[in-house]
């Protein structure tokens, strides 16, 4: 049996494409084809013999096109998706977008993303609700992390490679973003309130998660919504039956957002999403430091157009993001150093470290549209800036000392014009990004412009071929060093003592992205009402001045590192290489009344070359991976049943890496109107598996590399939801 349900869900899968409706509060301006597909939805919707499924526009579109009709890969994650996949961490919702990979070790709840083989010190841009997540971290693990928990969203968009560079700067590997839930999601079109209550269980990790919402509409102009959510997890084990210690965690997490509608073409959103978090971080298999983190994210979002939507689409997104984490010995920590004398020192029980970060952000853009010459153009121009304050303390040899403190400020301006004439689409931007950098003893800055050029064609008209459509882009971005990278100085504080270099000549990564794709949507196939839609791209890019850690001798004349008391080398961040990284991303669905199915694939391959010519892996590869996914729906879609099977295969530098399969199922049953059991069992088969990412490399000479941990066995998840309105 178990063979045969591998054999089926092999086949198919349901990827990010579709979503149920479209909000007429996010979307932009319809273009002509969006309102014949969308009157075409409306005709199906009313025939007794199926459905069609409306694709979403996407949140983070400057231009207001869906995910199928971008030039570019993108994905679009709905709150159906979400639902079905209960995820308990960020991980999880991501669960089979293509080019996307997430990495979280024992801290699982801090997660860092990962687009095509890119990831941390802001090379993939975070951003909830509008706010730029920039917390960092730096540790011999993932270095820029973020939460944000799955019950408080509805929806995820992911665009891969440097095309979002309208969304700010930095984002040479991708965007993505993560919108939380709104009132008017919650409510019925008749209700003025409405409440839920979530109980689940989890039976590997042993824990239950509990979740509240309520949203009221004052009246048609004015509504809002509230959701508090507290989880609370034991340690999990692996699928080896081993535990893994240091995996459990609580936390409680909150959401508040109201909308109002001042006028007919004006919206304001005012949100706070905020969450506490603690855990125990583990050193030879026993608790050693006790961890407590506090997020706060607090936005606005304003949006205004004049009646026709054409030379008026004024959006104003202003943020601020405060996270603090503190870090307290548990037990005397020995083999330590001061990192400023290199003394040997032992960090005694309640020693803290702290981190202290805030970032302000504010990103200003409006869209004309209008038409020359039979050419319809969609000209956007904008500018955003974003401002990272970090300050971390602690006691000498803490770990505070990874994470210099300092001021990040990074802002940019853009213009970018969408031409539509016929069969042709053409999209031409230029982005102009500026930084500055301040540390304790020194500071930098630099400034570039970007370009991107796209080219769309969609040559046929027949039936069967209009929807298919072929692209080609080139496209630019710029990521300015990070303050750990720039400033990191002084003696390593554990294990052993060793200096690291400041490096304020360190020159920014430019990522240079050629990507061609095609795109295919077709509905009424089989029967009225389905659709189907396909997303393909192979992409190469290469990033020139790549920053990475580079070992140096003290016996090398120049090189800036001197002897210490420990061994004879230095560490510093230098611009030591480019990077060359190309890929191949497939994403596609085949949705009916009766169920879906689909597939999706990423392959991914890069290495650096050095300065000195020496070809070497990137560790940041992730796994090549296939994930098919089949839901089938009973009793007029009150009962949906499914599942998934992911292969993933061992990037091909990663040492120990090795392939494994995993397999998920699901059931959902819409008992009553206020109702819902939802049930899942993930990695059915108990496989023991371990995420490439989180590869520890040797700290000596001739040791072997260790992965930092293991993931889940078999979990199995087991949930209600209780919903009342009136």
């Amino acid at each position: 049996m178990a063979k045969g349900m591998a054999a089926l869900l092999a086949g198919v899968a349901a990827i990010t494409l579709l979503a149920p409706h479209a909000s007429a509060q996010q979307a932009q301006a319809p273009t002509d084809q969006q309102q014949a597909e969308t009157k075409k939805a409306e005709e199906a919707k009313a025939a007794p013999t199926g459905v069609t499924l409306l694709d979403k526009i996407l949140v983070i579109s400057r231009t207001g096109e869906t995910a199928i009709e971008s030039l570019a890969s993108a994905s679009h994650v709905d709150q159906e998706q979400l639902d079905r996949r209960m995820a308990t961490t960020p991980n999880e919702m991501l669960l089979g977008v293509p080019g996307v990979a997430v990495q979280a070790d024992a801290r699982r709840v801090s997660s860092s993303i990962n687009i095509r083989g890119l990831q941390d010190f802001g090379r993939v841009a975070v951003i909830v609700d509008g706010a730029r997540q920039d917390f960092q971290r730096s540790d011999h693990g993932t270095q820029s992390t973020f939460y944000i928990d799955p019950e408080l969203v509805k929806s995820v968009d992911v665009i891969r490679g440097p095309v979002a560079n309208t969304y700010g700067s930095g984002a040479i590997g991708g965007v993505v973003f993560f919108d939380t839930k709104d009132a008017e999601d919650f409510l019925k079109p008749d209700e003025t309130w409405a409440a839920s209550a979530t109980g689940r269980y989890e039976s590997n990790g042993k824990g239950w998660t509990t979740s509240a919402s309520g949203a009221y509409r004052f009246n048609e102009n004015w509504d809002a919504l509230g959701n508090i959510v507290y989880r609370n997890y034991d340690n999990y084990k692996d699928g080896g039956g081993d535990t893994v210690n240091g995996t459990g965690f609580d936390v409680l997490s909150g959401l508040l957002k109201t909308t109002i509608r001042p006028s007919e073409n004006s919206e304001l959103k005012l949100g706070w999403t905020g969450s506490s978090d603690s855990w125990n971080e583990i050193s030879g298999g026993k608790p050693v430091y006790d961890v407590d983190m506090k997020q706060n994210t607090f936005t606005a979002r304003y949006n205004i157009t004049d009646d026709a939507k054409s030379w008026l689409d004024l959006h104003i997104n202003t943020s601020y993001n405060k996270t603090n984490l503190n870090q307290v010995a548990l037990v005397p920590i020995p083999d330590r150093f001061d990192p400023i004398t290199g003394v040997p020192v032992v960090l005694p029980a309640g020693s803290r470290s702290s981190f202290d970060i805030g970032t302000s952000a504010i990103d200003i853009w409006n869209t004309s549209r209008f038409e020359t010459s039979g050419i319809a153009h969609e000209l956007t121009y904008g500018g955003d800036w974003v401002g990272d304050k970090v300050k971390t303390d602690g006691t000498a040899g803490g770990d505070s000392f990874y994470t210099p403190s300092g001021k990040r400020n990074v802002s940019g301006a853009y213009i970018q014009d969408k031409l539509t004439w016929n069969w042709l689409e053409v999209i031409t931007g230029l982005r102009y990004d500026n930084y500055s950098l301040k540390g304790t003893k020194s500071e930098t800055s630099g400034d570039r412009v970007s370009p991107r050029v796209t080219v769309g064609v969609s040559p046929f008209e027949s039936v069967g071929l209009a929807g298919l459509q072929f692209y080609g882009t080139y496209a630019e971005g710029y990521r300015s060093p990070s303050l750990t990278e720039t400033f990191i100085s002084g003696n390593h504080p554990a294990g052993v003592s060793f200096p690291f270099l400041p490096n304020p000549n360190l020159r920014p990564e430019t990522g240079k992205t050629t990507e061609f794709g095609v795109n295919y949507k077709a509905n009424d196939i089989l029967e009225p009402g389905d659709a189907f839609r396909l997303k393909a791209a192979y992409f190469n890019n290469d990033i020139d001045d790549y920053i990475g850690i580079v070992r140096l001798s003290p016996f090398v004349p120049g090189s800036g590192c001197t002897m210490g008391f420990g061994p004879p080398f230095c560490y510093q961040y230098q611009n030591f290489a480019n990077a060359k990284i190309n890929g191949f991303e497939l994403e596609t669905v085949y949705d009916a009344g009766w169920g879906y199915a689909g597939l999706s694939a990423s392959i991914i391959d890069g290495h650096t070359i050095s300065t000195k010519g020496v070809q070497a892996g990137l560790l940041t590869i992730p796994s090549s991976q296939v994930t098919a996914q089949l839901g089938l729906r009973f009793l007029e879609d009150k009962l949906t049943v499914g599942g998934e099977v992911q292969y993933n295969g061992k990037p091909k530098d990663n040492p120990i890496a090795e392939d494994y399969t995993l397999v998920n199922a699901f059931v959902s049953y819409q008992a009553t109107d206020n109702l819902k059991i939802d049930f899942r069992a993930d990695n059915l088969f108990d496989v023991k598996y371990a995420n490439p990412l989180n590869i520890v490399p040797a700290t000596t000479p001739g040791a072997a590399p260790v992965f930092a941990a293991y993931e889940p066995g078999i979990t199995l998840k087991l949930a209600a939801t209780m919903r009342f309105g009136g």
